[in-house]
């Protein structure tokens, strides 16, 4: 299961939006709470085995039986992907910030998502609440935090697999430097992305700073479970994040 959070939820202002850069709470402000955004697993079938799920390409992924969960964050990091892992900072390259507005559909066409947006938000127990797990196709948005397109970084996190199947992010292991998706939003316009990096990290080694630092330009996170599953611990071992900038 996730593990609790080593700081406290953040306080929210009587209007509901939290303090900070541009009325918000930026993402460094949070990035311990946010350990504990869950990916569920899946299920194992009546005997005891683990079921396979099909993937894009004709693979297979095994689809485990509990539910997974982002790694105990420390205070190391950069706060910005490794300069030899991400494209250089290109003032041509990166695109004008948009005004903020409601993510509504993720598409990402190598890897066939075209999903629509739930928002996320801090339980009662002070972790950052999953998707719906009966939903194979569903991303979620960390709402307090920067949208998709605006000026920061925003989190977006999304099942690997369910209690029934793969799910939305099953390959997105697949996303290499270059790639591109986009995320459409209410006011109508499209945030266009272009991935930096996609690197897996140990959960009791995850880099916070360095995944949820609160970017100078507009960025994306797409987070969810990698790595094996250790079924003593029921939960995956490891955590996959793709960085992203708007272009």
């Amino acid at each position: 299961m996730a593990a609790d959070p080593s700081s406290p939820t953040p306080t929210e202002p009587a209007d509901g939006r939290n303090s900070g850069r541009g009325g918000r709470l930026t993402l460094w402000g949070v990035a311990i709470l946010l350990v504990a955004v869950s990916v569920f697993g899946g299920h194992h079938t009546s005997d005891g085995t683990t079921p396979q799920a099909s993937r894009a390409g004709g693979a297979s992924a095994t689809v485990p039986s509990a539910p997974s969960a982002i790694a105990q964050p420390d205070a190391s990091g950069t706060g910005r992907p490794d300069a030899s892992a991400t494209a250089e900072d290109d003032p041509d390259e990166a695109g004008t910030e948009l005004p903020r507005s409601t993510p509504t559909r993720l598409v990402i066409p190598k890897i066939s998502v075209d999903t629509p947006f739930t928002t996320l938000a801090i339980g009662a127990s002070g972790r950052l609440e999953p998707p719906p797990a009966d939903d194979t196709n569903l991303v979620g948005w960390y709402a307090k935090g920067a949208a998709p397109g605006e000026k920061g970084t925003a989190i977006i996190a999304g099942h690997v697999d369910t209690t029934t199947s793969a799910a939305v992010f099953a390959n997105l292991d697949e996303l290499k430097h270059g790639d591109r998706f986009t995320v459409e939003r209410a006011d109508g316009r499209d945030a266009d992305f272009v991935v930096d990096a996609a690197e897996t990290f140990a959960k009791d080694d995850f880099p916070s700073k360095r995944v949820y630092a609160d970017a100078q330009r507009p960025e994306v996170r797409l987070i969810t479970c990698a790595g094996a599953y250790d079924h003593s611990a029921k939960d995956y071992t490891d955590n996959l994040v793709v960085f992203a900038h708007l272009v």
